[in-house]
């Protein structure tokens, strides 16, 4: 019985988000105006076939990641998030977990930058959603799987990126980064995938683990990111972290100063990045890196 309320509980909400709410493109015959089944796995990162197991009760057991991902997806607000957990027999993470959960109004809030690069991530900087103008400047985040989700891990294990720094500007980086990680590793001292990430991370940068041991603490602060986009060519951006406290979440906004060579090329990217991504079916609203 359970299993079948979880599947109506999923059809039913799946059909009150429209693709334009969702940012997906809306064309086509289309008999219902919310997200098919493929536009849902898209968002939620997870596959057609298994959201359909899900509707149809064939399937009776999704992961804690997977409920998280469905509900950022179908934007639940905080009770429907907590009544979806309990269909699939689940208890929502508890306040010794970081959190993953965007609210409606935060969701909005993103709806309403379309022309500029956002990212959201959680206080561990594990990328939990991204825009399309974000994937066009830094790069399709869609592909990014468990740990590669995650900024530190990004950064610290030399994983492509199109950001440049200078010398002095990439220590100042790398000790902001490892001083987030270890304050959030203090306000949820219970989360083990937390633990694991920073174990791992020990074991396989040298770098990281002398920040780590030098007990460095603070805050990552904003800054200006020089980005080596492969067809707009070199951009300096500010790049603001804004924080939402009470969910301790990180926006991260890229913009540009108006009339400036660096808002022409954003502009550009604008057209040809997020074009090509449409092209190529690119749907990472609902990611999980920085």
């Amino acid at each position: 019985m359970a299993a079948t309320e979880l599947g109506q509980a999923l059809r039913r909400w799946r059909d009150r988000v429209s693709p334009d709410a969702a940012g997906l493109p809306s064309g086509g015959h289309r008999r219902a105006a919310g997200l098919r089944r493929e536009e849902l796995a898209l968002l939620a990162g997870i596959s057609a076939d298994y959201i359909t197991r899900l509707e149809q009760g064939r399937a009776a057991n999704p992961s804690v990641q997977v409920v998280e991902a469905l509900a950022r997806a179908l934007r639940l607000s905080g009770d429907e998030r907590t009544y979806l957990f309990g269909l699939a027999g689940l208890v929502p993470p508890g306040p010794d977990v970081v959190p993953g959960f965007i609210t409606p109004s935060v969701q909005r809030l993103l709806d309403r930058l379309v022309d500029t690069p956002v990212a959201v991530s959680d206080a561990a900087m594990t990328l939990l959603l991204a825009n399309p103008m974000y994937a066009a400047l830094m790069g399709d985040p869609s592909v990014l799987r468990g740990f590669e989700r995650n900024g530190v891990w990004r950064n610290f294990t030399g994983m492509p990126t199109r950001v440049r720094h200078t010398p002095e500007e990439r220590l100042t980086f790398e000790a902001g980064m490892v001083a987030e990680l270890r304050a959030t590793a203090a306000r949820y001292p219970a989360d083990r995938q937390l633990a694991l990430l920073v174990a791992e991370l020990r074991t396989r940068s040298e770098r990281f683990a002398e920040l780590w041991d030098a007990g460095v603490v603070g805050r990552l602060a904003a800054s200006h990111k020089t980005i080596e986009h492969p067809q707009a060519g070199t951009l300096t951006l500010d790049c603001d972290l804004l924080r939402v406290e009470e969910n301790d979440l990180h926006i991260l906004v890229y913009s540009a100063e108006p009339g400036t060579e660096a808002a022409e090329k954003l502009r550009l990217i604008s057209v040809l990045g997020t074009q090509s991504l449409v092209e190529s079916g690119w749907r990472g609203r609902n990611t999980n890196g920085m």
